[in-house]
């Protein structure tokens, strides 16, 4: 039996990018919907069929097959990367949060996904009874640019188990601000260290493939810089009772993200663990790193040329 690698057992599993672009250059009370519990099945398959593979690999005498990715919140604050269109990365998550439930421990959920300003929607319609599922909160509050049956499975949990669900982001609309009047302007924090802002300018450089200059990409890492503030800023506020962050991993980075504004108490009792694909370069930037095979996806690149 040749040997594969992983993700060549989930054609069928190809999606766009579960994600929004981070900054634009210049259900049933108790049980959540029967779409999210069908998404949080079916993100439940996809992993037990990649553990599946690993296993089934290794039997086969495949020397170079992966061990299977094991992934336990251990801390009471963890800040939980991901690459957001990896279906694979998406169930492990969802299997430690559930695991950290089974447990006993009651975290608020703090989501990247939806923006800070959407806060008072959210908490809204949850006074309401019945209160919504997570489908009617998702389309009340949620916003464009995500691929939200990733997300609707921790939003259901969230509600089963009437945790906090904390919008932590910066919305475009407020990161262009930041970009065109600098951070104060806007409330935030300006002390940034030059090294922060050149490791972050050179990623979005990077990931844009280029295709725009150095001085857009540092306009571009300040509103970066706000998003991990504004995230940290939540974080903060739910320590005392344990915190998920779900964001995405050049988000949780230790050197540049949003370990870096947090409180010191609140840094004392954190885990920022990246979840990345086999190959990636950074995986110095994490307090632990859990190694997934790569997602398959267009070459992103090309359609940015287009």
């Amino acid at each position: 039996m040749p040997c594969l690698p992983l993700h060549q057992n989930f054609r069928g599993a190809r999606h766009a990018p579960g994600r929004r672009a981070d900054i634009d250059p210049p259900g049933r009370p108790g049980g959540g919907s029967w779409r999210a519990q069908g998404a949080a099945a079916s993100l439940h398959h996809l992993a037990a069929a990649a553990l599946m593979t690993v296993m089934l690999a290794s039997a086969a005498g495949c020397a170079s097959a992966p061990a299977p990715p094991e992934l336990r919140l251990q801390q009471p604050v963890v800040l939980l990367g991901e690459v957001h269109d990896n279906a694979v990365q998406h169930a492990l998550r969802l299997q430690a949060f559930e695991t950290l439930l089974a447990g006993g421990a009651r975290p608020a959920l703090v989501m990247e996904q939806f923006d800070r300003e959407r806060q008072p929607v959210i908490d809204a319609l949850r006074e309401k009874s019945p209160p919504p599922d997570a489908d009617a909160l998702i389309s009340a509050a949620g916003g464009a640019g995500w691929e939200w049956r990733h997300y609707r499975p921790f939003v259901a949990l969230a509600l089963q188990h009437g945790l906090p669900i904390v919008a932590a982001n910066v919305s475009r609309e407020e990161a262009r601000r930041v970009m065109a009047a600098g951070l104060q302007a806007s409330g935030f924090d300006a002390d940034v260290a030059p090294d922060v802002l050149l490791a972050l300018a050179a990623d979005i450089e990077d990931s844009h493939c280029g295709l725009i200059d150095g001085a857009t990409a540092r306009r571009m890492a300040l509103a970066q810089v706000a998003r991990d503030q504004a995230m940290a800023a939540a974080v903060d506020r739910h320590a005392w009772r344990g915190v998920l962050l779900l964001a995405g991993n050049g988000h949780v980075r230790t050197d540049a993200g949003v370990p870096r504004w947090l409180d010191p108490a609140t840094r004392a009792k954190s885990e920022a663990i990246g979840l990345l694909e086999e190959g990636a370069r950074e995986r110095g930037h994490f307090d632990r790193v859990v190694l997934t095979a790569a997602q398959e996806r267009a070459d992103p690149c090309a359609g940015m040329r287009r």
